[in-house]
């Protein structure tokens, strides 16, 4: 069973979807959490009120991923408040499915790629600057960056980079005893494009069709990968991008 018991974890895009059940999860098993968000500052209170229920401290903070100085400010928020960060999950992004490389914006780009690129990339170097010997980087990504698929080009190919980083930080900080990986989720019911079960059923059923187990992918399902990532059993585990498919090939 994973003991978290006296560990700080920060996530970002914590307030809801996939970021809300994996600061639940670790909650549950005794970790103190940092719950970050962007600008639902109803949601990000009501997941410290969460987790403050399950026995455990919660700090709420407020920083858009793509501010560095914002992201800054967060970390050292959490040291003054916790003293120290052992894990830290890069889970906040935003998605946009059904838009052709053709029909792509400068602003889409502009804002996917300060979120899913910058963000990542800006969080995961505070992560390497922050995090206690021993502790836990976890990259959440996605596995449209596995499988190229007519209008998912710019939101999967921002969602390319980090995982190459995750490999690189995985050698850099490995004398440190930290280890550095990436859980990455075929599509999600209950997050991103698919928050809403009634939103996209075309989408749906097409995943369901192309995955073996019949089924979409929950938060619940990431949740046990990222508790496998934070806890001991990990401790030799580095470098690796784990993709939760049911099966699928990507």
């Amino acid at each position: 069973m994973t003991d978290l018991k006296n560990k700080v974890a920060l996530i970002t895009g914590s307030a809801r979807g996939i970021g809300k059940t994996i600061a639940l999860r670790y909650a549950s098993k005794g970790a103190n959490i940092v719950v970050n968000y962007s600008k639902d500052k109803k949601n990000g209170d009501s997941t410290v009120r969460e987790i403050e229920a399950l026995g455990v401290r919660a700090l709420g903070v407020q920083a858009d991923v793509a501010n560095v100085e914002e992201l800054e400010n967060m970390f050292q928020k959490a040291l003054a408040t916790f003293g120290k960060i052992d894990i830290v999950v890069a889970n906040a992004g935003v998605e946009i499915i059904d838009l052709p490389v053709v029909d792509v914006t400068e602003e889409q780009y502009d804002r996917l790629y300060s979120i899913n690129v910058k963000g990542a990339f800006f969080t995961m170097q505070q992560a390497a600057k922050s995090v206690a010997d021993n502790g836990r980087i976890i990259y959440v990504g996605s596995t449209t960056a596995d499988l190229p698929l007519p209008g998912i080009g710019l939101y999967g190919s921002s969602k390319t980079a980090p995982r190459y980083l995750v490999r690189v930080l995985a050698l850099e900080l490995g004398r440190r005893g930290i280890t550095v990986n990436g859980v990455i989720p075929t599509a999600i019911d209950g997050a991103g494009v698919f928050t809403n079960s009634a939103e996209n059923p075309d989408m749906r059923e097409f995943v369901k069709k192309n995955i073996p187990m019949g089924r979409m992918g929950t938060a619940e399902d990431v949740a046990d990968v990222a508790e496998f990532f934070a806890g001991d059993l990990s401790s030799f585990v580095s470098g690796q991008n784990l993709c939760i498919t049911g099966g699928a090939i990507a």
